[in-house]
């Protein structure tokens, strides 16, 4: 195939979002975490560019506009706080706490394993907010000096890791309550994680996606504060 196709932008984008509708269907099909949709398109997209020879550089700026779609969905995670207002009201207390020990947590964990194994500054930082959308985790990142193309791995990772595990974890755990289960998925493994707990049920779907949001508006707010004075 003429190798000038291959790296048109039209090819590069009908192909991501091609491989990531065909990961859905086979997903819908098997039923199994481990054929996540987002899992199939990413390793998928990777051989494909290895085989082609085609640079991350040249597919990032044929697929920008999914990068743009990125972005606005971000923005559409406000009105999954507004659905969830009553619920937050009933029960402030426990979700800012939970909100608050997440973030530190999930922040602190990986920080301080990364140090223990002589990770540098710079990495520390890009691992910092692996338990975010990766829209989020970027802009937070990139200014305190982390590396974009780690964290958007990271991220990516952990929230694969959070759908296909996630649920086991917590039945180990003993954690039995729909809104706890979902809190925890939204918490810990932001959209992804979101996405296994809609397919669980509506209220794990809920309180899943009002646990990304507030997790992404935390360590928004104080990533910077912990990089300055935790690590």
């Amino acid at each position: 195939m003429n190798s000038e196709l291959l790296r048109s932008d039209l090819f590069l984008l009908t192909l991501t979002v091609g491989l990531y509708c065909f990961g859905g269907w086979l997903y819908r099909r098997t039923k199994s975490p481990l054929l996540h949709p987002v899992l199939l398109t990413f390793v998928a997209v990777i051989v494909f560019l290895q085989a082609a020879e085609i640079d991350y550089a040249r597919y990032e700026e044929a697929t920008e506009m999914l990068d743009f779609a990125l972005g606005l969905s971000v923005v559409s995670l406000g009105y999954l706080l507004y659905e969830q207002v009553e619920r937050l009201r009933r029960s402030l207390l426990p979700v800012v706490v939970a909100t608050l020990a997440g973030c530190f947590a999930g922040v602190t964990s990986v920080v301080y394993i990364a140090m223990a194994f002589g990770a540098e500054r710079q990495l520390l930082t890009s691992l910092a907010p692996k338990s975010v959308t990766v829209p989020i985790a970027v802009s937070v990142a990139e200014p305190l000096g982390g590396v974009v193309s780690v964290t958007s791995v990271v991220v990516f990772c952990v929230g694969i890791f959070g759908s296909v595990c996630g649920e086991w974890i917590l039945r180990r755990c003993g954690v039995r309550n729909p809104e706890a289960r979902g809190f925890a998925l939204g918490a810990a493994a932001h959209g992804i994680g979101t996405a296994r707990a809609i397919e669980t049920g509506a209220v794990e779907g809920a309180l899943s996606g009002l646990a990304m949001a507030l997790m992404g508006l935390a360590t928004a707010l104080l990533l910077p504060l912990m990089e300055r004075y935790l690590y």
